[in-house]
């Protein structure tokens, strides 16, 4: 049987949602909209960059309300028990700019994910992604080296990565997605999801 690998998503499964987080902050509503809500990440990205050009904000703004986050509790645990046992390699749709801190917490594990663009001021003028549809990608570039492919997400954004696993896991998603997607076993819980990935 060929070696396993698992793919997890970050945000919603091992981190809290860094644009909830900053909407709270600001009491921007607007912001709390995530790929749980809209599965067009453009369409998300460019209206973020938007609102923090309307009001000024920048990417320092945002990484001082991601100095004071955490892991989601159990976070640590389930990935150290995890990382005993397999390989594993964090797809996300988030930024470097934003998950070092996040790293560091979490034992640095292997992260591919965007970069954000700033200028001169720190203001976020764009975003780059390190390759379109990357967690898809990725997965099958695992499977194509002769690795058998476990994943996890909770959101739009994850879906096809999941498609593309050789077994798709939804954790802690919204009833949207999951209803969408019922292919997927739902789970709420790390030590559901644990032998999920492992089984």
């Amino acid at each position: 049987m060929a070696p396993l690998i698992v793919c997890l998503d970050l945000e919603g499964v091992l981190i809290p949602e860094v644009w909830i987080a900053f909407a709270e902050k600001t009491g921007i509503e607007a912001l709390r909209r995530t790929t749980r809500d809209e599965p067009d990440y453009d369409k998300l990205m460019r209206g973020r960059l938007e609102i923090l050009d309307a009001h000024g904000f920048k990417l320092g703004d945002i990484q001082d309300v991601i100095s004071s986050m955490e892991p989601l509790p159990g976070a640590r645990d389930f990935l150290d028990t995890l990382r005993d046992r397999t390989q594993v390699v964090i797809l996300s749709d988030t930024f470097y700019q934003f998950a070092a801190p996040f790293m560091r917490q979490l034992g640095q594990p292997t992260l591919f994910c965007h970069q954000l663009v700033t200028d001169d001021d720190d203001r976020v003028v764009d975003y780059q992604l390190r390759i379109p549809d990357g967690k898809r990608r990725a997965v099958g570039a695992l499977r194509d080296i002769g690795f058998r492919v476990h994943a996890a997400g909770d959101s739009y954004n994850d879906t096809t990565m999941l498609i593309e696993a050789d077994r798709g896991i939804l954790f802690r998603c919204p009833d949207n997605v999951a209803e969408e997607f019922p292919q997927f076993q739902r789970t709420e819980a790390y030590d559901e999801l644990l032998p999920a990935l492992l089984g």
